[in-house]
């Protein structure tokens, strides 16, 4: 994301998220500027922003964690895989510093919430009135770090680069 797309942004944000409060332009200035975080935008064929979503990469190098602050997608643009593409794109940049990764999402959002499940995400908490004005209830959900999810899933060892895994192994 680049600062001119800040306003295609909040102009998203007002369709999508009418109820709650939605981010003007200079929120999303503002989180463009700081250091720790990384933002995303999916573009049609003219260069106009179709997708954004960012995330919060915190924590001490040892101890690292990372908090997805938005994904919004166009309604036009809806179910089209947008919104898998920038949910990839937020893990990718939180892979790479390890970590869990934490997000809040509407109890009521049941596309979004099977879009977290489908690449990790579980719920760990509710947090009532969470959204404002509306008032609407939210989920925390977390995400546990990579190399947790792959020992998770019977991987008995991660990949290294060059050395090939057992199934790739061929005699």
């Amino acid at each position: 994301m680049r600062p001119a797309d800040a306003a295609r942004c909040a102009e998203l944000e007002k369709k999508l998220f009418p109820e709650d409060d939605p981010w003007p332009e200079v929120a999303f200035l503002s989180e463009l500027a700081g250091a720790h975080n990384h933002y995303v935008v999916v573009r049609d064929e003219s260069g106009r922003a179709i997708g954004y979503a960012g995330i919060a990469l915190l924590g001490a190098p040892g101890d690292p964690e990372a908090e997805v602050h938005t994904i919004g997608v166009d309604p036009g643009a809806q179910r089209g895989g947008i919104g898998t593409t920038l949910l990839r794109a937020l893990l990718a940049a939180a892979g790479k510093r390890g970590g869990p990764v934490y997000l809040e999402v509407r109890t009521d959002n049941a596309p979004a919430i099977a879009l977290y499940e489908k690449h990790g995400f579980h719920i760990i908490g509710l947090r009532r009135n969470y959204y404002q004005p509306s008032g609407a209830d939210a989920y925390t959900m977390r995400r546990r770090a990579a190399d947790d999810l792959l020992r998770s899933q019977g991987e008995a060892e991660l990949p290294r680069p060059g050395v090939p895994r057992d199934s790739e192994v061929r005699s």
